[in-house]
């Protein structure tokens, strides 16, 4: 079975969250399967593409509206994802330095998603599915069922994966201009509330849709950024399947990012050494739990909150813990988690800004991570965390109840608790550092979480079965 993966982002050539890590695992693990499975992504400036060698496949001409360009389809030259990567070029408009965050994104992605179907399109035979992810890819659907151009490819299977359903990619209908010509009979496919809504148009248009974990799709139902009602309409084609994540970068035994390698068999003293290095360079007292925050410092994720809630554990608790921060995000959030840094008694510190390495480290070294999150469609956090013997304290929402089970529940291993407030936060703290005084029931826990399996194999199983049933 030939599968192409259309995405905005993937590991490690461009990533910006969740997105990029599956994008960059699944494909792999589907061939790992007997499939050919293929990324189709935009080309940003990025170290991957310097330090990489590339062949061009295909030379295109389209258009965006009255704009006529020449595009250009290049692939990495060595298979070093484990699967074939193909990048799209359209000079002065995707080869930019960063993802996101221009003025004229709503052109680059719906640029970007013309040339991969006109590319398809020149084809001499047919892929067995088109799999595309989040809004950035979500208007493909559409051009495949309803654009004039693309009729003969109306009957490849197409299956949407919506990782965040916060980002919907809204374009006001003066835009419409830039699809290719299409029935306007069915431009009711791409409204909601009045707007081109690429999410929503995928929704409709693809013949299957999946989130990325179970618990998600139900609350997409009562919680999707205004999509609540088109996703109870549309829920008989709609399914979760649990993201897994990649056991052979994410392995404690083998991780090149950190130095005091570990198994399950020696993650006491193995974790010890790694914690030792972060409380050394972070001006931490090793003696304390050690709790880590690692994301993006945005409300979705709950940092809003950290600042009080860290300083309610000191009053309320004592300071008989450590935090340590690492992230990115609203400017008002790191300026509050930098300030709090003149009054740290050994048992604070953050590192504002995006640190692959130091994340492995902490990973590794963290004796508990925070995750509050408003929203948190699967979350992998959790899962790298509990890889690498660390204990997961997270909001029961979405992905993260469908993975963490709460140790005071049968078979439990997590901290797990309600509601996104400070109130909740500073209870799962005190929870953590009740924990962590019994040091036979935390070697427990290490033990079971380290041995539980999230590997993309089950996930790969769901997804191939999905594909067959089209």
């Amino acid at each position: 079975m030939e599968i192409i993966h259309v995405s905005a982002e993937c590991y490690p050539v461009a990533k910006a969250g969740g997105l990029g890590d599956v994008v960059g695992a699944l494909p792999k693990y589907q061939n790992h399967a007997g499939h050919i499975a293929k990324v189709v992504m935009t080309m940003y400036k990025t170290k991957f593409l310097l330090n990489h060698e590339w062949a061009v496949v295909h030379k295109g001409y389209t258009n965006l509206g009255h704009w006529w360009f020449t595009y250009t389809i290049i692939k990495e030259a060595t298979n070093v994802l484990g699967f074939d990567l193909y990048l799209v070029d359209i000079n002065g408009l995707l080869d930019r330095e960063k993802i996101y965050g221009y003025e004229d994104d709503a052109e680059r992605f719906t640029a970007f998603q013309i040339c991969v179907v006109d590319w398809i399109s020149a084809w001499e035979h047919h892929p067995d599915v088109i799999h595309v992810h989040d809004y950035h890819a979500g208007l493909i659907p559409f051009m495949l069922k309803h654009c004039f151009r693309y009729q003969h490819l109306k009957n490849i299977p197409t299956v949407l994966t919506i990782h965040n359903a916060q980002y919907q990619g809204w374009m006001g209908w003066e835009k419409s201009n830039l699809l290719p010509a299409y029935d306007e009979w069915k431009r009711g496919m791409l409204d909601w509330k009045n707007n081109i809504n690429p999410l929503a148009s995928g929704i409709k248009c693809a013949w299957k849709v999946t989130t990325v974990s179970h618990s998600y799709m139900d609350e997409l139902r009562v919680a999707a950024n205004g999509l609540e009602a088109l996703f109870e309409y549309e829920k008989g084609k709609c399914s979760g399947i649990l993201n897994g994540i990649d056991n052979a970068v994410w392995d404690p035994s083998t991780d090149t990012y950190i130095e005091n390698h570990f198994s399950v068999d020696d993650a006491d003293a193995g974790k010890l050494k790694s914690k030792k290095l972060l409380c050394e360079t972070f001006d931490l007292d090793i003696t304390k739990p050690l709790i880590v925050f690692i994301g993006r410092l945005v409300g979705e994720k709950g940092a809003d909150l950290l600042p009080q809630a860290i300083a309610d554990s000191y009053f309320h608790i004592g300071r008989t813990m450590n935090f340590l921060i690492l992230g990115s995000g609203f400017p008002e959030v790191e300026s509050a988690l930098e300030g709090m840094k003149v009054l740290a008694q050994k048992d604070y510190n953050a590192y504002i800004g995006y640190n692959e390495s130091l994340s492995h480290l902490m990973y590794a070294g963290a004796d508990f991570i925070l995750m509050p999150s408003r929203v948190e469609p699967c979350g992998l956090n959790q899962m790298y965390a509990m890889r690498y013997g660390t204990v997961p304290m997270v909001r029961n929402t979405g992905g993260l109840r469908d993975t963490v089970i709460d140790y005071g529940d049968e078979g439990g291993y997590g901290i797990r608790f309600n509601y996104v407030s400070v109130g909740d936060i500073t209870q799962a703290v005190w929870r953590a550092v009740e924990l962590y005084k019994d040091e036979e029931k935390l070697k427990e826990i290490r033990k079971t979480m380290m041995q539980l399996d999230f590997s993309w194999e089950a996930s790969v199983k769901q997804y191939v079965a999905l594909y067959e049933s089209l």
